[in-house]
C-alpha cells in the first residue's frame, strides 16, 4: 500500500469515541491494537486491513483511549504520537473509521468473549480481524490470540495474526522506538518507524525575538504528553499544507530568553518567510545537531543560531 500517494487525496475518515456510537451499517476489515508510533510491526498490520479495502469492506482501527498503560498506571504516559497526530496519520493511511474505545473501570471489565460477539462483530460489523500474536483485551487481559482464532470459527469471521516484525536481530516496538527517540537517535527511530519522528500542532505567537535578530522561527507548543528527543537543535524538515520546506528546529526551554518552564519546538524554515500562525505544521526530525545551551548575551545566541543555520544547511 502506497499511503505517500494518497496523501493528497481529501478523506473523510469517521471517528468513534463513545460506546453508543459502536453500532455501525458497513462490513469491515478491522486492526486491534495501541497503535503508539505507528511503527513497522503496526504497518505490516495496516496494510493487511487496507488490502481488504478492494473486497469491499471499510478498513477499520480498534485502539484504546486513553491507552491501557496510561489507564492502569493511573499517571500520564508519554506517547509517541498525540492522539490528534495519530487521526491525521491514519487519515492519510486512508483508514475509514477510527473507534478510540473508550477504556474505564466497566469497559476494561468486559468479559473478552462478550468484547469479541458483541463489540467487534455484531457493533463493528468485523469480518476480517488482523492483530498481532501478543494481542490483549477484555477482563484482566484474557482475550488474546488464541480466543480470537476459537471464535473466528463459531463467529465466521476471517483471522489475521501478525508475527513481530524484527530490525538488525530484534523486535520493532513502541518501547524500542520510545528509547531510540530519547537517546536522539533519530535516524534509527526513523528506520523503525519507516518515517521521520515528528512533532505537529499549530504555530502558537511566541516572544518574537527571532524576527527582532533577523532570524524569524515557527513555534509550536507540544501537549504535556509528547514523548520529545533530548532538548537541542536538530536538522528537520517542515510540512506546511503538504509542502516540505527545510529547517533547523530547537527543542527546549530557551534558558538564555526566557525562565518559564514552557518547553517549545522552535524551528527556522530556509527560504520562508509566509505568516502561518495559526496554521498546522508537522516537524520532521532528522539529525541532534547539539545540546541546548544558555548564552551570556543575544549577540551570542544569535551568533550561535547563524552557525547552526550554516551547519544544518
Amino acid at each position: 500500500m502506497d499511503w505517500n500517494g494518497i496523501r493528497n487525496k481529501v478523506l473523510q475518515m469517521q471517528i468513534i469515541t463513545r460506546i453508543d456510537e459502536l453500532n455501525i451499517p458497513d462490513r469491515t476489515a478491522l486492526a486491534m491494537g495501541k497503535f503508539d508510533g505507528i511503527h513497522l510491526g503496526h504497518r505490516k498490520l495496516l496494510n493487511k486491513i487496507l488490502d481488504q479495502k478492494q473486497d469491499g469492506l471499510k478498513a477499520a482501527v480498534f485502539t484504546f483511549e486513553p491507552s491501557p498503560e496510561e489507564f492502569f498506571v493511573g499517571h500520564t504516559v508519554r506517547q509517541l504520537f498525540t492522539r490528534e497526530e495519530k487521526r491525521r496519520a491514519f487519515e492519510k493511511m486512508g483508514i475509514d473509521i477510527l473507534i478510540e474505545f473508550p477504556l474505564t473501570a466497566t469497559t476494561a471489565a468486559t468479559p473478552p468473549e462478550d468484547f469479541i460477539r458483541t463489540i467487534l462483530v455484531d457493533d463493528l460489523k468485523a469480518v476480517y480481524i488482523a492483530a498481532g500474536t501478543d494481542v490483549s483485551f477484555g477482563d484482566k487481559g484474557r482475550g488474546d490470540q488464541y480466543l480470537l482464532r476459537n471464535m473466528s470459527k463459531e463467529l465466521g469471521f476471517e483471522l489475521c495474526l501478525i508475527d513481530k516484525v524484527m530490525l538488525d536481530g530484534s523486535e520493532v516496538s513502541s518501547t524500542r522506538v520510545r528509547n531510540e527517540v530519547a537517546d536522539g537517535e533519530m535516524p534509527m527511530a526513523k528506520r523503525l518507524l519507516g518515517s521521520d519522528y515528528s512533532i505537529s500542532g499549530k504555530v502558537e505567537h511566541g516572544k518574537h525575538l527571532g524576527h527582532t535578530i533577523g532570524i524569524p522561527t515557527v513555534n509550536v507548543l507540544p501537549p504535556d504528553n509528547k514523548l520529545l528527543p533530548p532538548f537541542g537543535v536538530y536538522r528537520s524538515t517542515v510540512v506546511i499544507e503538504d509542502q516540505l520546506y527545510k529547517g533547523m528546529t530547537n527543542i527546549g526551554r530557551k534558558p538564555t530568553v526566557s525562565s518559564e518552564n514552557q518547553v517549545g519546538v522552535e524551528t527556522y524554515i530556509y527560504d520562508f518567510d509566509e505568516d502561518v500562525y495559526g496554521q498546522f505544521i508537522e516537524v520532521r526530525l532528522h539529525k541532534f545537531m547539539r545540546p541546548e545551551m544558555k548564552f551570556g548575551s543575544i549577540e551570542e545566541l544569535k551568533q550561535q543560531m547563524q552557525r547552526d543555520i550554516a551547519a544544518a544547511e
